[in-house]
């Protein structure tokens, strides 16, 4: 066992984020792992910032998060995500069906590291996790 507890927090609209990151502080949370959701992207922005000023690491799900002020991210590249797309609406245009086409997965994923927002919470990124980063933000 790693002796992890998970506290699981719901944030549904902008007006949810001051309670969550209260309960975070009252529950003693050490860090966050944000998943791919629509609410969460569009807070992005507030959601680094709180993170920042309760002095908690982030994890986040693309390098959006990452761009906005998070410490790291590890997920899909979205833009080659959006490349094959296009190879999908090439198809339908040549008279595919949609439904008759194959769902994928990601084949393409990322992992990036904000060193210059580490350095804000005072949290030291060891030299082997920056090594395997595909990109570090100083």
């Amino acid at each position: 066992m790693l002796g992890v507890k998970l506290l699981s927090l719901e944030v549904r609209t902008a007006a949810d984020l001051d309670k969550v990151f209260e309960g975070a502080t009252q529950g003693r949370v050490e860090a966050l792992v944000l998943l791919r959701d629509p609410v969460t992207f569009v807070l992005r922005k507030r959601i680094v910032t709180l993170a920042e000023k309760a002095r908690l690491p982030g994890m986040y799900p693309s390098s959006e998060w990452v761009e906005a002020g998070g410490i790291m991210s590890y997920g899909p590249n979205n833009i080659a995500a959006f490349r094959r797309t296009a190879t999908f609406v090439d198809k339908i245009l040549k008279g595919a069906k949609p439904a008759d086409l194959p769902i994928e997965q990601p084949t393409k994923f990322e992992f990036l590291v904000n060193l210059k927002a580490a350095k804000q919470i005072s949290l030291t990124i060891p030299p082997n996790v920056l090594v395997r980063a595909d990109k570090v933000i100083k």
